[in-house]
């Protein structure tokens, strides 16, 4: 039999102790899937004390998670800590710089400094793998990297944020505000005290980085993210979109355009014959559209101890057989510097609803502030009729450039009938423009 692959462990919360509770579970299979087994012979956390449900007897403790980098009986680091810079950074670099493989859940550390990481831990000759910082324990960078590298990938898109996919299934199935609904999900553990990573696209963003950087061969760019979060989606935006055919979902959405690479996370109507529609509650699902394999769909737990340890175990098994690719499925060194699409130039169909008051001559001024900014109708609707007061006017617009929806927009919010700030939501028909 091989001699066991020894691993150290940084970090022992929900994510760190699952990890430990699968090898221990699943010692057996493990070992004979790999033909080795796996061992962890270090860990450090920041309470040694803390019951976490796992036996860390025979198991060196580290206070410092970076000294056990450098000094621990193991081949693979597994940093489980969190944070784009500070400890979790120097962890990662110092078991690089150490010749020791690392694996991460850290979506964050990656956005930001996935690139040099890269570049360094593949001139040192060591693995950087991180299935579980993108999507939980859907397999999405396996399978771009590996069962779809024979595809040109133009467009990956999904539901990457279990926290706002629970948010605005709720939001719609009990016609309840934002606010209250996110205080349940806060309740339930779905959503942190300080929401604001979640709720805001950021947590979403990190991982469409990630993702658009496997998929394109680009250097890593978060700067480059448009980023719009859920907290203005309002439950009459949500009952217009049931009326109109569509579901309202948080997207991060990267692909090749002429201008460059968009990439952009933000609240769209999703068409209710798209299948992405119907991906409810906390699940995850990720799309990819290749060249010769067309569109393919993975649904899954994008967060939680269990399928997010799956992915952190997935990855050591590989490092186990002594499987190698490419950290973000080209080599390091290869990885170009992709222009940047901006994102007034992106091209698509738009909901727009306004509050006017009800009163001659609105409609006619709107309609101006359209045809001096080339921006055409589709679609308009207004239910009830409240003489002087304000109601909502909803209209859909034909397939336009962003920014002269922006500055048609600018325009009418200043109209002394339109009594709040438009609310703009991009309409994604998933078509190939």
């Amino acid at each position: 039999m091989n001699k066991p692959l020894k691993i150290a462990v940084a970090g022992l919360g929900t994510v760190g102790a699952g990890t430990m509770k699968l090898l221990f579970e699943q010692a057996r299979l493990i070992e004979r899937r790999c033909g080795r087994a796996i061992t962890v012979t270090a860990v450090s956390a920041r309470d040694r004390n803390k019951d976490r449900g796992v036996s860390l007897e025979g198991i060196t403790w580290y206070d410092d998670p970076v000294t056990m980098a450098a000094a621990a009986d193991a081949g693979v680091v597994v940093e489980l800590i969190g944070g784009s810079e500070g400890v979790a950074k120097r962890l990662c670099e110092t078991a690089i710089a150490s010749a020791r493989h690392v694996v991460t859940a850290n979506k964050a550390l990656l956005a930001h400094h996935g690139t040099a990481l890269a570049r360094a831990a593949e001139g040192a000759g060591v693995t950087l793998a991180y299935e579980a910082a993108v999507a939980g324990g859907i397999p999405i960078i396996k399978a771009l990297r590996e069962g779809l590298a024979a595809n040109g990938v133009n467009r990956v898109y999904g539901i990457l944020n279990g926290t706002c996919n629970y948010i605005l299934t709720v939001m719609r199935e009990s016609g309840r505000k934002f606010e209250g609904v996110l205080a349940e999900a806060q309740s339930l553990g779905f959503a942190e005290a300080d929401p604001g990573f979640d709720v805001d696209g950021i947590d979403t963003a990190h991982k469409l980085a990630i993702l658009a950087s496997v998929a394109f061969g680009g250097e890593l760019n978060f700067d480059a993210v448009y980023i719009e979060g859920i907290r203005n989606i309002s439950p009459l935006d949500i009952r217009f979109a049931k009326e109109l055919g569509f579901r309202i979902k948080l997207l991060g959405i990267a692909r090749m355009t002429e201008h460059g690479v968009e990439q952009r996370v933000h609240p769209c109507m999703v068409p209710l014959n798209a299948p992405i529609a119907h991906i409810e509650n906390v699940f995850n699902a990720v799309v990819a559209d290749g060249d010769f394999v067309g569109t393919t769909m993975f649904e899954g737990h994008g967060a939680g101890a269990g399928p997010t340890a799956s992915a952190v175990v997935a990855d050591l098994m590989d490092i186990a057989r002594g499987c190698s690719t490419p950290t973000f499925a080209v080599p390091a060194e290869d990885l170009e510097a992709l222009p940047a699409a901006p994102m007034e130039r992106h091209f698509g169909a738009y909901y727009i609803r306004l509050m006017v008051l009800d009163q001659p001559g609105v409609f006619a001024d709107v309609a101006a502030a359209l045809r001096d900014h080339n921006v055409s109708m589709e679609a308009i609707l207004q239910r009830g009729r409240a003489p002087g007061e304000a109601v909502p006017v909803v209209m859909t617009l034909h397939e336009t450039e962003e920014l002269g929806v922006v500055r048609m927009l600018e325009k009418v919010g200043t109209l002394p009938t339109v009594v709040e700030p438009p609310q703009m939501i991009r309409i994604e028909s998933f078509n190939q423009k």
